[in-house]
C-alpha cells in the first residue's frame, strides 16, 4: 500500500471514529428537542437529520477558528434537526400569528405599566379570558423551539467558526449588541421564567425534568417557558419588529 492509500485509509478511519464518538451527542440533542415537539414529529427523524448535521460538522470543522468541535457540532446538529422540522411544515401559520399577537400584547402592557406583564393583564389586553389565554399559550408552545431560534439571531444555523473579517466590523458589532440586549432581557425575566430558560437551554434538562426540579407539572413548565419567550420577544421588539 502506497503512502497516499495509507493516508486515505487513516483519514477514513478517523472520520468513522468521529461519527461513532458523537452519535450520543446527536441522540441527546434529539431527546432534548422532542420535549417540546408535537406528536407528529418522530424521534427517529430528528436523529437522522442530526446525523446529517454531524457529518457536515465533521467535514467542515476548522479548529483554527476557535470553537471547540463539540460546540460547533451541537449547533450544526440542532440546526439540521430544526431545518427538518421546518421542512415538515407542521405548524400552521395561525399558530405563529397567535404567538406574535401574544408577544405584542406583552409589549403593549409592559410599556404601559412599566413592569412585568401578568398573565391576567395580557389576557385582558387581548380581550379574552385567562383560560383562553392559557389555551393559546399551550397551542403556541410547540412553535417556541423555532421562535427562540429567530430571537437568538438564527444561532442554531450560524457557523461559530466563520472568520469575523469575512463579515466586516459593522455586522459583528450589531450582532454583539443584539446578544448583549438579549442577555439583559433574559436577566430581567421573572425568577421562575429565568430559571426555566437556564435549565432548558444552558443545563439541557427536558421539560419533565424541570417540572420535577420545580415541583410542578410538565404542562406548567411548558407554559412558563412560553411566557418567557413571549416576554423576550416583546422586550426585543425593536430588534425583531421587522421580521
Amino acid at each position: 500500500m502506497n503512502m497516499a492509500a495509507r493516508y486515505t485509509e487513516a483519514e477514513k478511519l478517523d472520520h468513522e471514529q468521529m461519527v461513532e464518538k458523537h452519535v450520543p451527542l446527536v441522540k441527546r440533542v434529539a431527546y432534548h428537542l422532542m420535549g417540546r415537539m408535537p406528536s407528529c414529529v418522530q424521534l427517529d427523524d430528528l436523529i437522522q437529520a442530526g446525523m446529517v448535521g454531524l457529518l457536515e460538522a465533521i467535514n467542515n470543522y476548522d479548529g483554527s477558528k476557535g470553537a471547540s468541535f463539540e460546540t460547533y457540532a451541537r449547533i450544526r446538529i440542532q440546526g439540521a434537526m430544526i431545518d427538518e422540522v421546518r421542512r415538515g411544515d407542521w405548524t400552521p401559520r395561525s399558530v405563529y400569528r397567535k404567538a406574535r399577537q401574544l408577544a405584542e400584547a406583552v409589549h403593549a402592557v409592559e410599556n404601559r405599566v412599566g413592569r412585568e406583564a401578568q398573565a391576567e393583564e395580557v389576557a385582558q389586553e387581548l380581550g379574552m379570558s385567562l383560560d383562553e389565554y392559557n389555551s393559546i399559550l399551550r397551542d403556541t408552545a410547540g412553535c417556541h423551539v423555532l421562535s427562540y431560534d429567530e430571537l437568538n439571531g438564527d444561532a442554531w444555523n450560524s457557523d461559530p467558526a466563520v472568520n469575523a473579517e469575512e463579515k466586516g466590523p459593522l455586522p459583528e458589532l450589531q450582532k454583539l449588541r443584539f446578544k448583549e440586549s438579549l442577555a439583559e432581557a433574559i436577566a430581567a425575566l421573572p425568577e421562575r421564567e429565568r430559571l426555566v430558560m437556564s435549565l432548558y437551554y444552558d443545563d439541557e434538562f427536558n421539560l419533565r425534568e424541570i417540572g420535577e426540579i420545580l415541583g410542578v407539572s410538565e404542562a406548567r413548565v411548558c407554559q412558563i417557558h412560553g411566557q418567557a419567550l413571549n416576554r423576550l420577544r416583546a422586550r426585543m421588539h425593536d430588534w425583531i419588529s421587522g421580521d
